[in-house]
């Protein structure tokens, strides 16, 4: 009887010994764990849309040359720009040969042949531009250089296309010899730009707009991430991190390598990992598609975005992406941060990121019209602007401040007002002239009105008054409005 007691007593504890051990194994809940609340963090669930580089390099604008001294510009995200980049971009490019930019007579194509010119800004590296158009036969030169602006163009006395590549050097172009493009290809870019309000030639570069342009100012809604969103999708370990409070209204997150500060109440972020200076020589190429996943991992893309060159400082590439709002490129109210996300990079490896953690909303809560000036107030105000010999382009654009709610229950909106800009030689961007309001066009002669002697009739019987209308290239029935563009995103 004593043997069948020990028996079953030790059946029991073997039993129990490994159901503890199943427990321990699974942790099961309340079976000797200790939660530290303290080291609990916000799941990241960052919904910021995924890019990838072929959709963030496009032209800054594209000008229309019509002849006879006659021009328009076509800006990004408007029907006929997309038309003529989506042509352009299919085409294939190839035979380049290098030449001085003064073997050619700029001044005369620019007056006399009708071409289409895609102006990249500060410039695109051709390893990437080939990302994006098609291009070959091209010599290390060419394949190490960054391209400016590409212009196509028939002369008058030709029955054929030139086609060339600007390099940002100022002194350096490559014709491309064999181009997939025709006579009739360009006439049809030509075609696109017949409705929209002519632009006069002022200093190299710049265009003014004879008359105004329409444009919307709106107010719109946003979200955030939270702080704590982005502690624990930028630190590998954010229950290590400390945060510190700074006078400024600064939150600062820090595991003692890295650093995370949080400014204008939760809405802009700088980011630090630093690295150890190297010697080699940084790659664009290889920076770019680091920083470019590197953001569809941490915050995503709210919107379009254009790639800007990298700039180089301290042995690291400054790499920069400017948002969109419709067809406008957003400028910032200062002091209010938005519009831009920065990085600095070194071999690949992100060690600045800086970006606005705000994402607008969908739909606008109001809208209304606004005309950008044209004729001589724009040339008068550029012709008075303080740093007139730095400005290296002049564009629309729209300015985004913070307007806070007068109540609790009154959230925070942006309001987003549409201006003429200007881009520096030092790369920077500042506001040149304010929209008018007014649901009704200026008329000539009023204030931000045409100049009295506007009209232009184009060769081959195009009007160039800015009226609206409908045209037909190659098949393809398109209405052109008389606003600029269409601020929906």
């Amino acid at each position: 009887m004593m043997e069948k007691i020990k028996t079953v007593l030790l059946v029991f504890l073997v039993a129990l010994s490994l159901l503890q051990s199943y427990w321990l194994a699974y942790s099961m809940p309340g079976i000797g764990v200790t939660v530290n609340q303290k080291q609990d963090y916000v799941k990241a669930d960052l919904k910021g849309d995924k890019e990838k580089l072929e959709n963030l390099i496009f032209p800054e604008d594209m000008v229309l040359h019509f002849g006879s001294n006659q021009h328009t510009l076509l800006y990004p995200g408007t029907n006929f720009y997309d038309l003529i980049f989506d042509r352009v971009r299919g085409r294939e490019f190839k035979g380049f040969q290098r030449d001085a930019r003064y073997a050619v007579d700029w001044d005369a194509v620019r007056a006399q042949s009708i071409g289409v010119e895609l102006r990249f800004g500060t410039g695109v590296p051709v390893e990437l531009l080939s990302k994006v158009m098609k291009l070959s036969e091209g010599d290390s030169i060419f394949q190490n250089d960054s391209i400016a602006n590409i212009w196509i163009f028939k002369r008058p006395e030709r029955e054929e296309v030139s086609t060339y590549f600007f390099s940002t050097d100022g002194t350096t172009v490559y014709e491309s010899v064999r181009a997939d493009l025709t006579v009739r290809d360009v006439q049809n870019y030509v075609g696109f730009g017949q409705y929209w309000a002519p632009y006069q030639y002022v200093a190299p570069d710049l265009y003014l707009a004879k008359e105004p342009l329409q444009a919307v100012e709106a107010v719109i809604g946003f979200s955030t991430y939270t702080p704590e969103q982005m502690q624990h999708n930028l630190f590998l370990d954010p229950s290590v991190t400390r945060a510190i409070n700074d006078q400024n209204d600064v939150q600062t997150y820090t595991d003692h390598k890295r650093g995370l500060q949080v400014e204008q109440g939760g809405r802009w972020i700088r980011y630090t990992d630093p690295a150890p200076a190297q010697d080699s020589v940084e790659r664009v190429s290889e920076n770019v598609y680091a920083s470019i996943q590197f953001i569809n991992d941490h915050g995503g893309w709210d919107g379009r975005h254009r790639f800007i060159e990298p700039g180089i400082a301290g042995g690291e590439q400054t790499i920069r992406y400017q948002q969109y709002y419709g067809a406008f490129p957003v400028l910032s109210k200062k002091p209010f941060l938005y519009g831009e996300m920065l990085l600095r990079m070194q071999q690949g490896v992100v060690t600045e990121y800086e970006r606005s953690i705000v994402t607008m909303a969908e739909t606008e809560d109001s809208k209304e019209v606004r005309w950008l000036p044209g004729g001589s107030l724009l040339s008068k105000t550029l012709a008075g602007y303080s740093r007139r010999g730095e400005v290296e382009a002049v564009f629309p654009a729209v300015e985004v401040e913070l307007v806070e709610g007068r109540t609790e229950a009154d959230a925070d909106k942006l309001r987003v007002t549409p201006v003429w800009a200007v881009r520096l030689r030092d790369g920077s961007q500042e506001k040149l002239l304010s929209a008018v309001a007014g649901s009704r066009k200026p008329a000539a002669g009023e204030p931000g009105g045409a100049d009295k002697d506007n009209s232009a009739i184009l060769p081959g019987g195009l009007s160039l008054g800015g009226t609206a209308g409908s045209i037909d290239a190659s098949g393809v029935q398109l209405t052109a409005g008389g606003s600029l563009l269409d601020m929906r995103r």
